[in-house]
């Protein structure tokens, strides 16, 4: 094995470390980064954790009443869901 020049082994030395102060600055500028550009999102709204109930069962009741609570259920929920992803469509392009 060839011995490597004091020069030699000084550069290597040199390029061994500016490769972990590489890392080190992109982490540092990395979190630079975030804590500049950190956007506080409004809370989820609670309407838009909400679930909407199944509508009630009763015994000697039309089968078809019941059908008809439970697809206002749906229509609900639907228009709720609507509603969260209209507020956050809206909020992420006033982001950009």
């Amino acid at each position: 094995m060839k011995k490597l020049a004091p020069a030699a082994l000084l550069l290597s030395l040199i390029l061994t470390g500016c490769t972990n102060d590489h890392a080190k600055l992109s982490a540092a500028g990395q979190k630079i980064g975030q804590a500049r550009a950190h956007v506080a999102v409004p809370a989820w709204p609670d309407q838009c954790r909400a679930h909407e109930p199944h509508a009630v069962l009763a015994l000697n009741q039309d089968a078809l009443a019941a059908l008809k609570r439970e697809r206002a259920a749906l229509d609900r929920q639907n228009a709720r869901t609507d509603r969260c992803a209209g507020f956050y469509d809206d909020l992420a392009a006033k982001l950009k």
